[in-house]
């Protein structure tokens, strides 16, 4: 039989995929989850963070704001990818009920929607930062943990029922000039836009909740 040389077919059919743990690498792993209420509506993630050994070393979860559930999944992959940089965590695994972002973020879909486009870049560029990353599906009964911490974070907001029907007479009642009430502060804040993202040019900590405004300064072209 005739031995051929290698060929380099298939090679790089795989090269912007986010490199798999090696063999050895203790890893941590995330349990993600976003949600909706109302797709749009009321949106929040859960993120639950093990260490190797499979203790529990964080629980996040945070209201977002009006979002779709698709969104509400990315935002809770980059709390979860930004939590394990900031610990300098090496390898990690990420395990999400989201077969659309799994898909999305091996390669095996195209983003399309616009409003997900510029957070699957951040999550696949911060991805790559590992020395070891996978992402994998798993059933909504192996992910309760971080869905259970999703709805806390909508409960505990404007994004639970009680509060939501609330508000119309929360905001009627906040609408009423007080003489007593303190003046909002105003202030201006340089930011600058790119790839579907508003950069802040200086630091900025807002408490969960705030509203700002935004005024536009588009360069003529």
């Amino acid at each position: 039989m005739v031995k051929r040389p290698p060929t380099s077919r298939g090679a790089g059919l795989f090269a912007d995929a986010a490199p798999e743990p090696k063999p050895g690498t203790a890893a941590y792993r995330a349990n993600i989850d976003g949600g909706s209420r109302g797709n749009p509506g009321p949106a929040s993630y859960g993120v639950v963070i093990r260490d190797p050994r499979g203790e529990i070393v964080a629980k996040l979860k945070k209201y977002i704001g009006r979002m779709t559930n698709n969104v509400a999944e990315y935002y809770g992959l980059i709390a979860a990818l930004d939590y394990a940089q900031s610990h300098d965590v090496r390898a990690l695994r990420v395990e999400s009920d989201s077969e659309l972002l799994v898909k999305q973020m091996r390669g095996l879909y195209k983003v399309k929607s616009l409003d997900l486009r510029p957070l699957f870049e951040r999550a696949h560029k911060m991805s790559q930062a590992f020395e070891s990353f996978r992402i994998d599906h798993v059933y909504r009964e192996q992910n309760r943990e971080a869905d259970a911490l999703a709805n806390e974070a909508l409960d505990e907001t404007s994004g639970s029922p009680a509060k939501l029907a609330a508000a119309p007479k929360a905001a009627a009642a906040s609408a009423k000039p007080d003489a007593s009430s303190p003046k909002p502060e105003l202030r201006k804040i340089r930011a600058r836009f790119r790839s579907g993202i508003l950069y802040l040019l200086e630091d900025l900590d807002l408490p969960d909740g705030a509203e700002v405004e935004i005024l536009l300064r588009i360069p003529k072209p």
